[in-house]
């Protein structure tokens, strides 16, 4: 693929991230959904959110697709995009609990895309204690607001 056909394609997955409907489920994901365990996970498959989870993994593991595959080079990708490794980030430790119990292929391409970047999974590590900071940092405000955050 030529690097125009491969710039066209991150332009329109930027494009893409920016609909409407997908950035509000990303809005929701990265900000208030924090899942312990396989519980929490459950709860937000089958609640008012699903759509939106599902959405969102379902987008990055979809880009991570078009890098695994070669349609964009992973270090095209890795310099402009960031967003992945949260994702992963904050299901990877149920993972096996999620295949085993109710999706066997859930996020395969997001996860191998993590294992090909360079500290792949470090970054993920970081990544989910940045997020979980950043969660309990939010939470902590919206209750003092009186205003219910979802995790």
């Amino acid at each position: 693929m030529s690097k125009q056909d491969e710039a066209a394609l991150i332009l329109k997955l930027y494009e893409l991230c920016r609909e409407d409907t997908l950035r509000k489920a990303r809005e929701w994901y990265l900000r208030d959904f924090n899942p312990q365990s396989i519980a929490d996970l459950h709860e937000g498959m089958f609640n008012d959110y699903s759509g939106q989870l599902r959405a969102v993994v379902s987008f990055w593991d979809m880009a991570a697709a078009l890098v695994n595959d070669g349609a964009i080079s992973l270090d095209l990708f890795t310099r402009t995009h960031t967003e992945h490794i949260i994702v992963f980030s904050k299901i990877e430790p149920l993972l096996g609990e999620i295949r085993d119990a109710f999706a066997p292929q859930l996020a395969v391409n997001l996860e191998k895309l993590i294992d090909a970047t360079p500290d792949g999974r470090k970054q993920t590590a970081h990544a989910r204690e940045r997020a979980k900071t950043m969660g309990n940092q939010f939470a902590a405000k919206h209750q003092k607001a009186g205003r219910p955050g979802w995790s």
